[in-house]
């Protein structure tokens, strides 16, 4: 089937709970030129009136700069991989349960399919962790 597994940084922000809160993130992103791939933004249960953005990738001193200013810090503590390749039924249950049988828990997993390919992001616990997953799955 062949899979493409990447190491990926992820970048996060902290942003306003109100219109136009991501919209001026994003904003100072698009004008030092990132072509986001990912991006996952959500309130933040534990901290009325704000929320939290997640992205990736981030690609340059400009890019980055633009992305320190706007207060974006790349994490320390989500190890992520980046999976694409075929959609096949069932290819999460199985990339899930292999990673299970491993011994790999799973911080998140975010996964979309267009046409015929995929596109997952996995969040793991460890460094170390994201190296097992992804020899795993590299072998799928």
């Amino acid at each position: 089937m062949a899979l493409n597994v990447t190491r990926v940084d992820v970048w996060a922000a902290s942003i306003e709970d109100r219109p136009g809160g991501l919209a001026e993130k994003l904003a100072a992103l698009a004008e030092a030129g990132a072509q986001l791939e990912f991006v996952i933004s959500r309130r933040a249960p534990d901290k009325p009136g704000t929320g939290v953005v997640f992205l990736t990738p981030l690609k340059g001193a400009a890019q980055i700069g633009a992305a320190k200013k706007a207060g974006f810090e790349k994490t320390e503590t989500l190890h992520s991989l980046r999976i694409d390749g075929p959609d096949q039924p069932g290819l999460g249950a199985k990339m899930t349960q292999l990673l299970a049988q491993a011994g790999i828990n799973l911080r998140g997993l975010s996964a979309a399919a267009i046409g015929k390919r995929c596109m997952m992001y996995l969040a793991l616990d460890s460094s170390a962790d994201a190296t097992k997953a992804a020899r795993l799955l590299k072998r799928l």
